[in-house]
């Protein structure tokens, strides 16, 4: 049997150098919020929650460059809120480290925990805590986030804030403790 007597269907097959190169593409699509592409490759069957090398999902990227409407139009097809990336972080913290509000209350409003923690302990609400990010705190206090919540080293939003000398934040959370 010869080569020649392969199906033609074969040669559409991708090598795997092609399919790293078109899944890094995908990711590069949503790290620059290309919703109208994501809404295509997804309607073509590309799963919401593909993840990279860092465990970054198309979600995670699109949070974290703060593109709401890739966000959008991922969570429309049911990518996970929740996924963690290698590192333990969520979409959510990265929205909140990023001071990007609109994409921290689409997250909530789709099933993003706002107590979910990272693998060290830590919050979307230290997270904004921390840079000084006020309508964000304003926000997951309102959708009840824990003020007295601590990481893994016992570190809680209002100490994170004072640490990182984010005056606004530590007047906010100390408001609530007093």
């Amino acid at each position: 049997m010869s080569d020649h007597s392969k199906p033609a269907a074969d040669a559409t097959l991708m090598t795997d150098d092609e399919a790293l190169e078109f899944a890094e593409q995908v990711f590069d699509v949503a790290r620059k919020g290309d919703a109208l592409m994501l809404g295509r490759l997804l309607e073509k069957g590309l799963t919401p929650n593909l993840r990279n090398h860092k465990g970054d999902t198309l979600l995670m990227l699109a949070s974290y460059h703060g593109h709401l409407d890739s966000v959008r139009v991922l969570l429309d097809f049911k990518a996970d809120p929740e996924i963690r990336n290698d590192n333990g972080q969520s979409p959510i913290a990265g929205a909140a480290f990023k001071g990007d509000l609109p994409v921290v209350k689409l997250l909530v409003e789709n099933g993003a925990d706002v107590e979910g923690a990272s693998a060290d302990g830590r919050t979307a609400l230290m997270m904004a805590a921390m840079f000084n990010r006020t309508a964000i705190v304003d926000y997951l206090l309102s959708k009840g986030a824990n003020p007295h919540a601590q990481d893994a080293n016992g570190v809680t939003p209002l100490a994170a804030a004072q640490t990182m000398g984010a005056v606004d934040t530590a007047e906010q959370l100390s408001k609530l403790n007093g």
